[in-house]
């Protein structure tokens, strides 16, 4: 087993209010994100205290609350573990799509990342605030200009409101990635549930919550043997202690059904099943 203790953290370049720093991949991607903070650097707010590595972010191309990896995303410098080379795969090279990148289909288990770059900006931050339950918390705390700081802060409340402890209750985080639906589709399902939350995207799709379409179907809060559905976040599937692998993916696929029975929707896990 390979750990990526790669570190460091360098500007390699600052003008027109932008800032592009380069990573060790090894770093924690929260820690990164807090030091981002402390240097007034803007585009990574939304994704606050998502667990895991600098270089595993491209592969999954991370993103929560309206924001992805790929919008701060430059470059990155991986060992191929085969050859022993190290390449350079700029932002088309890594393919980049929802949840996804061409680290997890062509070239999936082939490369560690040992460095990333990424463009931030030093000033005018472009506050991304409408997606998800951040703009009732900052109204709720009569926060009327937020800064990049009390982003960080409103979705770290969220996220531990929400998402349990790996290190109390096992789990990894989102299990499922939130569906994208045709127009068509949509307004069907619209007609027939007019409450349901959707996030229109720019190709022309709509998003929609995959945690509502399974709390929809009766599995929040569920318990099956010693598995289950949290009940914060129907997203999120829980190992209380002792379940296997096998019983988790089991569980998932019954999900899968009773989404697509009541929804006609396929949901695509977001976790790597090895």
């Amino acid at each position: 087993v390979l750990k990526n203790s790669i570190m460091g953290r360098e500007v390699v370049e600052s003008r027109n209010g932008e800032v592009i720093v380069r990573i060790g991949g090894g770093e924690n991607w929260h820690q990164w994100v807090l030091y981002c903070l402390e240097q007034d650097w803007g585009g990574v707010e939304n994704l606050s205290l998502i667990p895991g590595s600098v270089g595993a972010a491209p592969i999954q191309n991370i993103g929560a609350y309206g924001v992805e990896l790929q919008q701060v995303f430059v470059r990155l410098e991986a060992l191929h573990l085969g050859s022993g080379e190290l390449h350079t795969f700029e932002h088309a090279d890594c393919q980049f799509g929802y949840r996804n990148s061409i680290f997890k289909q062509q070239a999936k288990g082939q490369y560690l990342i040992t460095r990333v770059w990424l463009r931030l900006r030093n000033r005018n931050h472009q506050l991304h605030t409408h997606y998800g339950s951040i703009a009732a918390e900052l109204k709720k705390a009569g926060i009327r200009q937020p800064t990049i700081r009390d982003i960080s802060r409103v979705v770290c409340h969220i996220r531990r409101s929400k998402l349990p402890d790996p290190a109390e209750l096992g789990n990894a985080g989102s299990f499922f990635k939130n569906p994208v639906v045709e127009p068509q589709q949509f307004e069907q399902l619209l007609a027939e549930y007019p409450n349901m939350p959707h996030y229109p995207q720019e190709e022309g799709g709509v998003k929609i919550p995959a945690g509502w379409l399974i709390e929809q179907t009766g599995w929040k809060g569920k318990r099956v043997g010693n598995c289950g559905v949290h009940a914060q976040q129907a997203l999120v599937l829980v190992n209380y202690g002792g379940a296997t692998g096998m019983e988790i993916l089991q569980l998932s696929r019954r999900i899968q059904d009773s989404v697509r029975h009541q929804f006609g929707i396929e949901l695509e896990r977001e976790v790597n099943v090895l």
